[in-house]
């Protein structure tokens, strides 16, 4: 078929597409001035992505971000992934041979995409459709999180974030966790009998009020029950107290935790990418009020505090 026998439609839709290539081909030489191989696009400074970064880190929501800073939405997305895969990597190589003598274990719950109860058939069941749940660990000496898994609340997950936590201490620890039975068989197949490990069971009353007020209001603790697993733990020490504190220092330094809003997570990966750019944060720039050092500094993988551009350095 030879040009001529084209329809007008077709010729136009050519056209079209070639004026089109030539006002981007001058529009990136006049506008854009970082090269990257033989793609020109523009760059956040050093001190833009610090802010972004610092918007992060203190709970504002992807779009708060863009009203507070003037920066697209696509903008702050690319940061939130770019960075948080860095921020991942950088401390997954970093925390290693930590000296944590005392570990409390928990988990926190979120949903990404939607409610668990809106989640359609065919998607019931696949990670970051429904129910999320991080697994975080954190030292009670030091204050550092060592590790932390998104995924869900099953063997599995149990099986593959505590073989990591085992992976990266230099020393016998004491671990605590709440009644879940999934940490048992991990734990024994991870730390061997290598590890000092009771259970705290929490015991609450029922909660006071009308059912509406009940329905955000946890009923009062009343008592425990605390009870040796394997080893010999220390009873002083048997405590889940840190770790509830830090899932609480999580719902209000994220946003995608914070409940009855509309700032949940739509995509499982930023759903990571926030936490890693989180721990990045709490662990090596923020200064723990009881330490006076932040939690890396305290267990010796850092001679220093880390300042928001440091951190955003780490994604060039």
């Amino acid at each position: 078929m030879i040009w001529s026998d084209y329809p007008i439609q077709a010729k136009e839709t050519v056209f079209s597409a070639s004026r089109l290539n030539l006002m981007l081909d001058k529009h990136t030489t006049l506008k854009h001035n970082v090269h990257i191989g033989e793609v020109n696009m523009n760059r956040l400074s050093l001190q833009d992505r610090a802010r972004i970064l610092g918007c992060l880190v203190e709970g504002n929501s992807l779009r708060a971000i863009t009203r507070m800073t003037g920066n697209s939405i696509n903008t702050v997305t690319k940061l939130l992934v770019d960075l948080g895969t860095a921020c991942g990597l950088y401390q997954n190589e970093t925390l290693r041979n930590l000296p944590c003598k005392r570990l409390q274990l928990d988990e926190i719950w979120s949903f990404c995409y939607a409610k668990q109860k809106n989640v359609a058939p065919w998607r019931d069941g696949v990670l970051g459709h429904g129910d999320v749940w991080t697994w975080t660990a954190i030292c009670a000496d030091t204050k550092i999180v060592p590790t932390w898994l998104v995924g869900q609340r099953s063997s599995f997950y149990a099986n593959k974030f505590i073989t990591d936590l085992a992976g990266r201490l230099a020393v016998r620890p004491q671990v605590t966790t709440d009644g879940l039975k999934l940490y048992l068989k991990p734990i024994e197949d991870a730390f061997g009998s290598e590890v000092d490990y009771a259970m705290l069971v929490k015991l609450y009353s029922e909660p006071v009020g009308n059912q509406q007020e009940r329905r955000y209001s946890a009923g009062q603790c009343c008592g425990t029950i605390t009870g040796t697993v394997c080893g010999d733990p220390d009873p002083q020490h048997v405590s889940t107290s840190f770790v509830e504190r830090q899932n609480l220092t999580m719902r209000m330094s994220m946003r995608r935790f914070t409940r009855l809003t509309n700032g949940f997570s739509k995509k499982v990966e930023n759903h990571e990418h926030a936490i890693s750019i989180h721990y990045m944060y709490y662990n090596f720039g923020c200064i723990h009020e009881t330490l006076r050092v932040t939690p890396a500094m305290e267990a010796g993988v850092a001679d220093h505090v880390w300042s928001l551009e440091e951190i955003a350095r780490l994604a060039d």
